[in-house]
């Protein structure tokens, strides 16, 4: 897991709500790492950041972005301490191979992660790798119903660490893990015990690459929880009804083979302000998607956090494969049945 010499570092967003349990998650991490350095990052309201003096040393130096937030997009502060962070590794004053960034608990994910791609100064030398989300299992029911900030962090993760799962019974593990699918179904759930997740689970995620890696569109929300960590078999948990109507949802657009003009056109609606998608109130998070583009042999890939979205061709459709275009959708008030009309007339058949 530790990056090749000359790749870009990688970086991993750890978020998560007031108490969840970062700091926890983030010193288990440290301390249980393998080998691996980190330099951490780590961001709190307040001209003093009391969260810093509780990180474990065990690291590879730690920056603090005090009395600010590391959630306004493209934010300078940030830029300028993973710079400094690359200078000082490449001057051998600090020794790491990841870059951890700690938010506040108050931080929306989703523009700390449109700043890697939209500040040209972060491009070439980091890696978003993934964003890690701590949700309270105490508390997350309440939270999600009063504070709109933690389902947008559940609506970015690429994990989902189930925190003081030791606090609840089992009957409400179900129901909050089955509410975290219907809000993420694209991130996976893992429930941790004093804190602790493998790091491999946390680190090497890739996701952001322009893989053609998507959940399929028939999984249930929890089909892709882990077990607790050392448990053995899988976990048989019943599936209930939704008893909550949250505003961040998800869904997936499924199509055969699809005009290349129409799907980029269709793609731009999603993000152009003066669409009737953004009219409706609509507000992606985030965005995969694999299309099957007539004519073309390649699979087309592409993922997006909120209005900056990247392209890319990725393997070739296999023979057998079904040629099938799929894209995931995570946002606020998401009108479904417009969405899936404006997909379906990208059809190449409807030419």
């Amino acid at each position: 897991m530790t990056p090749t010499a000359g790749a870009p570092l990688p970086v991993t967003l750890l978020s998560g709500f007031l108490g969840a349990g970062k700091t926890t998650v983030l010193n288990q991490l440290l301390n249980h790492a393998d080998g691996l350095r980190f330099a951490v990052v780590e961001n709190e309201f307040g001209a003093v950041n009391i969260d810093s003096q509780l990180i474990s040393r065990n690291s590879g130096g730690i920056i603090e972005l005090s009395n600010g937030c590391v959630c306004c997009t493209i934010n300078a502060d940030l830029v300028r301490a993973l710079q400094d962070l690359a200078a000082r590794r490449a001057a051998g004053e600090l020794t790491f191979d990841w870059i951890i960034i700690e938010t506040t608990g108050l931080a929306d994910p989703g523009a700390v992660a449109q700043t890697f791609f939209a500040a040209p100064e972060l491009r070439t030398g980091f890696m978003l790798d993934g964003i890690v989300v701590v949700v309270d299992a105490l508390h997350a029911q309440q939270q999600l119903d009063e504070h709109r900030v933690v389902q947008r962090q559940v609506g970015f993760a690429d994990r989902l660490l189930l925190a003081k799962c030791d606090l609840v019974d089992a009957e409400a593990i179900v129901d909050l893990s089955a509410r975290l699918g219907r809000i993420n179904p694209r991130a996976s759930q893992q429930s941790l015990v004093r804190g602790r997740a493998a790091p491999g689970s946390l680190l090497g995620i890739g996701g952001f690459n322009l893989d053609a890696t998507l959940l399929a569109p028939d999984a249930p929300p929890i089909a892709r929880f882990l077990p607790l960590p050392g448990a053995t078999g899988a976990t048989r948990w019943s599936r209930r009804p939704a008893a909550h109507h949250d505003e961040i949802t998800a869904f997936v657009l499924d199509a055969g083979e699809v005009d290349l003009d129409r799907v980029g056109a269709f793609v731009q609606s999603l993000i152009d302000e003066s669409t009737e998608f953004k009219k409706l109130g609509m507000e992606l998070l985030r965005y995969k998607g694999i299309l099957a583009i007539a004519d073309d042999d390649r699979k087309l890939i592409f993922q997006g956090v909120q209005r900056v979205v990247g392209f890319d061709y990725g393997d070739l459709w296999e023979p057998q494969e079904e040629r099938r275009s799929r894209i995931v959708l995570i946002g606020k008030n998401l009108p479904e049945m417009p969405l899936r009309e404006a997909f379906l007339n990208c059809l190449q058949a409807s030419l």
